[in-house]
């Protein structure tokens, strides 16, 4: 039987669907999986939660999705959706190799030992999240303005480090942030406008001011007598001088 011109051309539309999808269906993502290696070398992990689960001997479809803390987008597909390895005693400094998880949406990283900074390009490291948790670690430094640019942001919460400086201002752009808090830390100056985030979000950070904390203490403004005092100083000065 001859094909019509329309039948034949769906049948290769087909076969080139097929094809694709079946060039596709490797045993894993390499980027992602090469994510998870990386962030596994990166980091210490005293308790051996990474090292009993995190196996990449296996090449079964969707394997790093079965480890522990691993979320992927689909079962059989080694796609990282979200990372959660809270509570695990992991060390070190925050595993930048998590840029290489091209598709994750969330991260926590909360209770554990991890120190030194945030990134300042973390906007770049998490290009599209929207929950990341921070808190009850050893990170220290100050807030990165960067993330004000992880636009998608609905829940960042920091509390219980060792952050100093002030919140970044820009952070009043993050419109879908609905869960912040940077309790516990040694943050100063003014806090910048998010809604609908309480004052307990702050709490513990002495150096904090602004709505919905008492309000900033303006710089004091020189009295009268050090104002004559000073005048007095510097005509003294020019009388010696001359």
């Amino acid at each position: 039987m001859v094909l019509s011109s329309r039948t034949f051309c769906a049948h290769v539309i087909i076969i080139n669907f097929l094809l694709l999808l079946s060039c596709n269906m490797v045993y894993g993502t390499p980027t992602d999986i090469f994510c998870l290696e990386s962030i596994k070398k990166s980091l210490e992990d005293p308790y051996g939660y990474l090292n009993s689960s995190w196996d990449f001997n296996n090449n079964t479809e969707g394997f790093i999705c079965r480890f522990t803390g691993v979320e992927c987008w689909h079962p059989d597909e080694n796609k990282v959706l979200n990372l959660k390895l809270s509570n695990m005693g992991l060390k070190g400094q925050f595993p930048r190799a998590i840029q290489n998880c091209s598709s994750l949406t969330g991260l926590d990283l909360s209770i554990n030992k991890l120190s030194g900074t945030i990134p300042t390009d973390i906007n770049h490291i998490l290009e599209y999240v929207t929950t990341l948790d921070l808190s009850s670690n050893d990170f220290s430094g100050t807030i990165p303005v960067g993330l004000a640019n992880c636009s998608y942001l609905n829940s960042l919460k920091l509390d219980q480090n060792q952050l100093t400086g002030q919140i970044p201002g820009q952070f009043s752009t993050l419109s879908r942030l609905k869960v912040f808090t940077v309790t516990n830390n040694l943050l100063t100056g003014q806090i910048p406008n998010l809604r609908n985030i309480s004052a307990d979000s702050y709490a513990n950070n002495p150096g904090l001011c602004g709505s919905p904390l008492p309000a900033c203490q303006a710089p004091p403004s020189k009295s009268n007598s050090a104002v004559i005092a000073e005048a007095a100083v510097s005509e003294f000065i020019v009388c010696h001088v001359n």
